[in-house]
């Protein structure tokens, strides 16, 4: 007799499982727990094979039979219907590994470990925030520019005109990647150019005018936090370095002999080495921290544990704390804040100056200077910063900070 639906509803656990047979091969297996299984024993081949039809109450009686069915009439066409079942799994596993997101992760773990967290942290936001609900089902290949610009102009609705470029271009390394890897043949996202609003011009804040130069830097000086945080921050204007390598510097990048900081390619932006010469003063500073961290890793480590750098929040927050918003004044400023007053101030040359910041500069042949290039005039014109920062620390405290053309000699 075929089962009823009453019959599966009412089945309990017993001490071993047991099964309820319906037709044609169709049963309900009660394991020992109460739990039900729908099964097809049928025969292909001459070997006797079983196929899973589902779980019951997720598949109902007449469910189970019409998926009989179904194996059935594959059985009548000379069919196995448990290998067709095995095909369709594959099938949906190849399928899912060539979907945007598949092939977004694959991209991400490939290759932004080397990059910094900040970055991938980001990106790893726009990939899970704004791509891969939207993309991340479907075959990559697929993909077409105007399902992708749909994407981006939902960032764009919401007045993230900046992300939704990042998005473009994040997506647009993934596509790349997977042409490359075989799983597609073009990147939609290079037909997308003006497509999306123009970006909004924006600059880290900083201050470039002398006299309020020395009011910060007093104002620095009063700064009442920990002396690693007093420390990190002291040495932002005096080293104008991007603020993720200096809370990252490390003790064993210090060359006191040299009297300067040697930063390995793979902590710099433009993945080349990078030598920054240390003032007295600087030199001062550290020699007063390393007492309390100097048998650590890091110059600057985490309240959290030494084993991990000061957060990145660490000298912006102490900023904060004595007055400045990040309208005003940013970690990153103090870059900008040296490159305008040793210019135009200072007048030190401009190659040095931006090989001190560890921009991209070139000799007229086109080649990327090495990091030792111009070391001795630029450990003088490091020198010469301090010494001027001093005077407008001095100034500023006197009310009479001196702002006048201070050619280097």
């Amino acid at each position: 007799m075929p089962l009823t639906a009453t019959e599966v509803k009412q089945a309990k656990s017993a001490e071993k499982p047991y099964k309820l047979a319906d037709s044609g091969g169709l049963y309900l297996l009660v394991n020992a727990k109460g739990a039900k299984y729908w099964r097809y024993k049928y025969r292909y081949a001459g070997k006797e094979k079983t196929l899973a039809l589902g779980v019951y109450p997720e598949v109902s009686l007449k469910q189970a039979r019409q998926k009989h069915q179904e194996a059935r009439d594959k059985l009548a066409q000379g069919i196995d219907p448990g290998e067709v079942r095995k095909v369709e799994k594959l099938t949906r596993h190849l399928a899912a590994a060539e979907s945007f997101e598949a092939v977004g992760r694959e991209w991400f773990n490939q290759l932004m470990p080397d990059k910094s967290k900040s970055y991938r942290e980001r990106t790893g936001r726009i990939l899970e925030k704004d791509l891969y609900p939207v993309l991340g089902n479907r075959p990559i290949a697929a993909i077409t520019a105007p399902e992708l610009l749909a994407a981006l102009r939902r960032i764009e609705a919401r007045g993230a005109v900046d992300i939704a470029h990042r998005a473009k271009q994040t997506s647009g390394q993934i596509f790349r990647y997977a042409i490359v890897t075989g799983r597609a043949e073009r990147d939609p996202s290079g037909d997308l150019t003006g497509a999306l609003k123009s970006r909004r011009k924006s600059h880290h804040a900083a201050i470039t005018d002398p006299k309020e130069v020395g009011r910060l830097l007093v104002a620095i000086d009063g700064f009442q936090g920990t002396l690693i945080v007093q420390t990190a921050l002291k040495l932002s204007p005096l080293l104008f370095q991007r603020p993720g390598e200096i809370r990252n510097m490390e003790w064993a990048e210090i060359d006191w002999e040299e009297g300067r900081w040697e930063l390995p390619a793979e902590k710099m932006k433009m993945k080349l080495p990078h030598i920054v010469p240390l003032s007295r003063q600087a030199q001062e500073l550290l020699k007063n921290l390393k007492p309390l961290t100097g048998k650590g890793r890091y110059v600057f480590p985490s309240a959290r544990g030494r084993s991990r750098a000061l957060s990145e929040n660490g000298v912006r927050s102490a900023l904060r704390t004595i007055g400045y918003t990040n309208e005003q004044m940013t970690p990153h400023g103090f870059r900008a804040m040296a490159r305008t007053i040793l210019d135009e101030v200072l007048e030190f040359r401009v190659d040095w100056i931006e090989h001190q910041l560890a921009h991209a500069v070139k000799d007229p042949n086109g080649r990327a200077y090495n990091r030792t290039a111009h070391l001795e005039g630029r450990a003088q014109m490091m020198q010469r910063w301090a010494d001027y920062l001093d005077q407008l620390r001095q100034g500023a405290e006197k009310g009479n900070v001196v702002v006048g053309n201070f050619r280097p000699v």
